[in-house]
């Protein structure tokens, strides 16, 4: 076996950067500033300038930054909120904590975002809003969503945990839609030492509302003008945050070339299927997945050759337990349900070597002929 290659390796990210972190972190350490404050507002002020957005508002995780945005625009008990069910837990979550119901349709085939095709039969007189996913770090296919929601007169907030850096025909997220809305679990593109995420919007209105929403509803110390709750991104947070920014572009640059190396040496490689990235967009690349039929067999050939995978994600959102009280069954969503049961993403982090690559693309070809059934060569 060579030497393993880690499925993500935030250490040697860190290493990397650690000076200049200690650094900005000392700085909020000496100024005490560790709830909201001064390094808060720099890195908001920051990142709306990196997404070339009016407004940004830092908050305590992805999945407040969701739920803030529905808060936000008034969305609540008796609604619904058209999204796709293949997705982490926390965007259907985020509708319901508001009151208002998840409404699921397919994704895409090749993209693995929403299909826009199936979007206007989901609509119905409680619908108020859309949250495209954009998966694994590709923008969904936001001019017929635009189009669909202004033609109904519903509000769109883009999941864009999975996107920093990500673009559709030169936008960033947010740049089109009324709101896009961030993750900064550590393990993300742009990743913090902690929890820790952010809303960006164009709609002054909603960024105020936010802003007032995640510090329990005050417009200033005291005063409350709204019911709200504790939100807040930390200092320390921001600092990290500040640090990694600069660094962003350049890291998704590496994760791209990481993307084409992979699926240059793969093309062709018989039992899988490798992720498309559509022309029009940039990818972010947050996830490199790949697509097998004997995941089972693939991962253990993986593991045995030593290099790490993940299964993003193996349950989509409408067969969760916590969901059946809606109705969707087994087949709901076919394309859906097929890629929670094929899907297998790859080491992807700009750290990568050449040789951990080069381990990843042969593990990968010999793995998939493992899992091949028999007499398939």
């Amino acid at each position: 076996m060579t030497q393993p290659v880690p499925f993500l390796n935030l250490r040697e990210q860190h290493d990397l950067m650690r000076d200049e972190i200690m650094a900005e972190v000392s700085k909020v350490i000496d100024d005490s500033a560790f709830a909201g404050g001064p390094f808060v507002e720099r890195f908001e002020e920051e990142f709306s300038n990196f997404c070339e957005v009016d407004h940004c508002v830092g908050v305590g995780s992805g999945t407040d930054a969701l739920w803030l945005a529905l808060e936000g625009l008034g969305i609540g008990v008796g609604d619904e909120v058209i999204t796709v069910s293949m997705t982490f837990f926390a965007t259907a979550e985020a509708i319901s904590r508001t009151g208002a119901r998840p409404v699921f349709v397919d994704i895409e085939e090749e993209s693995y975002t929403m299909n826009t095709a199936l979007l206007e039969a989901a609509i119905t007189s409680r619908t108020k809003a859309i949250i495209p996913v954009h998966l694994f770090g590709q923008m969904a296919d936001m001019d017929p969503i635009m189009a669909i929601a202004r033609k109904y007169g519903l509000f769109v907030i883009e999941d864009a945990a999975q996107a920093h850096g990500a673009r559709y025909r030169g936008n960033s997220p947010g740049t089109l839609s009324d709101a896009a809305c961030f993750s900064f679990y550590p393990g993300k593109n742009l990743g913090a030492m902690g929890e820790a995420g952010a809303l960006v919007t164009g709609l002054s209105d909603l960024a105020r509302n936010v802003g007032m929403i995640r510090d329990h509803g005050q417009s200033r110390k005291y005063h409350h003008a709204l019911i709200g709750w504790n939100c807040r991104m930390d200092g320390i947070q921001a600092a990290v945050l500040r640090v990694k920014l600069k660094y962003l572009e350049s890291n998704n640059a590496k994760r791209r070339s990481i993307a084409e190396q992979y699926s240059s040496s793969l093309e062709g490689v018989p039992g899988i299927v490798l992720p498309h990235s559509n022309p029009q967009g940039v990818h972010a690349y947050h996830v490199y997945a790949i697509r097998v039929k004997d995941r089972s067999r693939f991962v253990d050939k993986l593991h045995q050759c030593g290099v790490a995978s993940a299964i993003h994600y193996p349950i989509p959102v409408h067969l969760q337990d916590a969901y059946q009280d809606l109705g969707w069954k087994k087949g709901s969503f076919p394309v859906s349900e097929r890629c929670a049961d094929e899907f297998v993403s790859l080491p992807m982090f700009p750290e990568l070597n050449d040789c951990q690559v080069a381990a990843v693309i042969d593990a990968v070809t010999e793995a998939a002929v493992a899992a091949l059934p028999v007499g398939a060569l």
